[in-house]
């Protein structure tokens, strides 16, 4: 890769922000929020073959060439209704290397092309006509012990990386990275509580799976769920996370929350009840936060499973998923009015609707003190996702307000290129501002170590001292 990969193209800007740059770039990895398996770094076995690492998990990459008419199947997505799946690899490997192409100017190829280059260290590019090389050259690496999860999570100068469970999982993974060193509090490796399988109602199974919760009635319910959380905490966790449809959140009375929950495991519910609860479970959620220091970050906006076919044939999480328009103003008040102000509070706040970041998200931010804007995820965290970013909200929310990157991947070999594109788009923005005159060289540097380092370090990594979180 050009050692000015995504720096400004006008030739002094970009010596200021190769100046910049050289200031994050050698700054360990904080990873606050992603999808890996722990079993990955828990087992420390070699990756499976090229194809099965990078391409099969990888919904961007499924997601756009199905958009081609190019069957998921036929790149190893597992299916649930019988269809014949491709298991390959060098099969899978060549037909992305066919259809390469189509992934030019997305972020998928930069990172793709990026982890080939300096993760696996392949010499020539990928294409039509080198995907047997490309595909060999990286099964050798994987070969080697240099290349297992461990020896790599080392390579990446990760310091901490946080997975994602459901509080039914026994965190059994986690227990063994603990058990070796890596994990429990303070730990390299540590999980994060994502309660949404718990408190969606339209969400098949939910019934069964409050049932694995070991609640009957509401009141259990709340108790499970904050034993659960400090299960979690013990396993080293320092947030939440909730993936809702909307950012609704709503206050409701003890009795009615009680007479709704009870009506949904009955399967009586009524119109409006799941996003009525799902908004209520949030200022609960918010309330659990305060008593147990956990950092609660928001994750609104996706319609899932709009692909209907997609899922119908491969299930959730295969690329299914759209964007929808999100309403923040309102919508969070009701939390907001209870711990807004609170100092035991912090919530990051993440968006797949741009076009509230200056609207709405970063006055948000600007206003309350509990308040941290999450970086652009999903399809929003491509080079000029990050950019846009930056641009909308600085004026208003500034830089402090901010809580850093998060990668939000499933593809760990991703998340060094993941990190340093982020870096490399922050250096470019701070140049601008340098060369500009609105901001001295030496606190841009301090601001991109800031962005790239300390402030999602700070943001994420809370600790509780006889029930009062700093």
């Amino acid at each position: 890769m050009h050692e000015d990969q995504l720096l400004p193209a006008e030739p002094g800007v970009r010596a200021i922000a190769r100046e910049l740059y050289r200031h994050a770039k050698d700054l360990p990895l904080i990873s606050p929020h992603g999808h890996v398996d722990p079993a990955i770094l828990a087992d420390d076995r070699p990756f499976p073959d090229p194809a099965r690492l990078i391409v099969v998990p990888d919904h961007y990459v499924t997601r756009m060439l199905g958009s081609q008419g190019i069957p998921p199947a036929r790149l190893g997505v597992p299916a649930l209704d019988g269809t014949e799946v491709e298991t390959d690899g060098r099969a899978i490997w060549r037909l992305l290397a066919e259809h390469w192409h189509l992934l030019r100017g997305t972020p998928s190829r930069l990172w793709t092309e990026r982890v080939l280059a300096e993760v696996f260290e392949v010499p020539v590019a990928l294409g039509p006509r080198t995907a047997d090389e490309v595909y060999d050259a990286v099964a050798a690496r994987l070969a080697d012990p240099g290349f297992r999860p461990r020896a790599l999570f080392e390579r990446f100068n990760l310091e901490v990386l946080a997975t994602t469970e459901s509080p039914l999982s026994d965190l059994e993974a986690h227990a063994k990275l603990a058990a070796d060193g890596w994990g429990g509090p303070g730990g390299r490796v540590i999980t994060t509580f994502r309660p949404d399988d718990l408190v969606d109602l339209d969400w098949p199974g939910w019934a069964e799976r409050v049932a694995r919760l070991g609640a009957g009635t509401y009141a259990e319910f709340l108790t499970r769920l904050r034993e659960r959380r400090a299960a979690f905490i013990a396993a080293g966790a320092t947030s939440s996370d909730h993936g809702h449809a909307s950012a609704a959140t709503l206050a409701l009375g003890p009795a009615e929350a009680s007479a709704l929950f009870d009506r949904a495991l009955r399967g009586r519910a009524e119109a409006g009840d799941a996003e009525r609860f799902r908004a209520h479970m949030l200022v609960e959620f918010a309330r659990m936060s305060v008593e147990d220091g956990l950092v609660m970050q928001l994750h609104p906006g996706a319609v899932r499973n709009h692909n209907a076919a997609l899922h119908a044939r491969h299930g959730r999480d295969v690329g299914g998923d759209i964007p929808g328009p999100t309403e923040y103003v309102r919508a969070l008040k009701p939390l907001l009015d209870a711990f807004g102000t609170d100092p035991r509070f912090r919530l990051v706040l993440y968006t797949l609707d741009e076009t509230t970041f200056t609207r709405e998200l970063a006055p948000i931010a600007g206003g309350y003190p509990a308040v941290f804007l999450g970086a652009p995820w999903w399809f929003l965290d491509s080079p000029e996702g990050l950019r846009r970013f930056r641009e909308a909200v600085t004026e208003t929310a500034g830089f402090y307000n901010t809580a850093g990157f998060v990668d939000d991947t499933r593809a760990f070999c991703s998340i060094p290129v993941r990190h340093d594109v982020a870096r490399r788009v922050d250096a470019g923005f701070l140049a601008r501002l340098v060369a500009e005159h609105r901001l001295p060289l030496d606190e841009a540097a301090e601001t991109i170590a800031d962005l790239a380092y300390h402030l999602p370090r700070r943001v994420f990594q809370r600790t509780v001292h006889n029930g009062v979180s700093a």
